[in-house]
């Protein structure tokens, strides 16, 4: 039994689940609970933790500030404004939380930043790649920018 779930004004830890409901941005659950007790009701709040593994090996929470920092240094000198770049990271967060993982390795952060980058902007997207993807010469970059014309014109024909 949880600690929150232990009823706060006489420590009964057998209480019952009256209500519940997940919080508009799918990553809290609120839920009422009343004890048999004492007939009180308490809320408790119940969220979901995000885990990174590192390349080391390392673990740590998932933090949606790191991947905006690391996006920022890609969009430096670009027109891209700080609401797009909590909006990309936000974007980020909901896939990786999708995918209904307690833990996801650092290489899978990178990958998820990749789409909504490039949508935002390609030259930002080239930048982040070449390091991500660790371009070791000028063909991986052309190999890169012919992936993004592809994409491009497919977009037209659609």
């Amino acid at each position: 039994m949880c600690k929150t779930c232990i009823a706060p004004f006489c420590q009964n830890p057998d209480t019952k689940v009256v209500d519940t409901r997940i919080s508009d941005d799918g990553h809290s659950i609120r839920r009422r609970r009343e004890c048999p007790k004492c007939s009180k009701r308490f809320t408790t709040l119940e969220t979901t933790m995000l885990l990174v593994v590192k390349r080391s090996g390392n673990v740590e929470q998932f933090d949606r500030n790191k991947v905006i920092a690391g996006v920022r240094k890609a969009c430096q000198g670009r027109p891209i404004n700080e609401d797009d770049l909590k909006m990309l990271g936000q974007k980020v967060e909901e896939d990786l939380r999708s995918r209904g993982l307690a833990q996801v390795k650092s290489e899978e952060v990178g990958k998820a930043i990749l789409k909504p980058l490039r949508d935002l902007d390609m030259v930002a997207y080239l930048r982040f790649a070449s390091v991500y993807q660790n371009f070791e010469n000028l063909d991986d970059f052309q190999r890169a920018i012919d992936e993004l014309n592809g994409m491009e014109s497919n977009d037209v024909d659609e």
